[in-house]
């Protein structure tokens, strides 16, 4: 299969050529790395509908997953004096950069941090959270119907769930002006 790549930075998602930069650092500029995050969060929605259309439920609850941590991860942003005091310190990147921490976190939103810095936005964004961890759970196992590996009895549970958490990444988005 050939893919059109007119420049280094280019993919073809979903039939769409995209370009690629790199993700600004926040240590370096907070609200240009929070909008670029937006704009992660709203391209991962959209290929999330477009799997959840084809029926590919596993593959939109990953991509769900995704947008709704670059989500937080932009989210975080307006919230960098919590994380401050709920994360101390500093990390040494790379080439022996030093970073303060809460930085760091909002530069790489781990996935086991998620939870933490979502209860420390507060709000709306800690309990879908808890939907989002539930289906990077799902992507993984799939469903099962004892509920040992999966929080999902079906597939059609965890789609419900996905139409969930993109009716309100798109709600989060429209508030931060990414969306109209």
């Amino acid at each position: 299969m050939f893919i059109f790549r007119p420049e280094p930075n280019a993919f073809n998602v979903l039939g769409q050529i995209l370009l690629v930069q790199e993700l600004p650092k926040p240590w370096v500029d907070l609200q240009a790395y929070k909008r670029t995050r937006l704009l992660e969060a709203k391209y991962e929605a959209e290929i999330a509908g477009e799997f959840l259309r084809e029926g590919l439920i596993r593959n939109a609850a990953g991509k769900a997953f995704q947008a709704w941590k670059a989500l937080v991860a932009a989210l975080a942003v307006d919230h960098r004096d919590k994380l401050r005091a709920a994360f101390p310190g500093n990390v040494k990147l790379k080439g022996g950069k030093v970073v303060e921490r809460a930085d760091w976190l909002i530069a790489v939103m781990p996935s086991t941090r998620l939870r933490e810095v979502a209860q420390l936005i507060g709000g709306e964004i800690a309990g879908f959270t808890s939907i989002a961890l539930d289906l990077h759970q799902y992507q993984y196992n799939g469903p099962d119907r004892e509920l040992i590996t999966s929080p999902y009895r079906t597939d059609e549970e965890a789609g419900r769930d996905v139409e969930l958490l993109l009716e309100e990444i798109e709600k989060v988005l429209r508030r931060e002006g990414v969306v109209t």
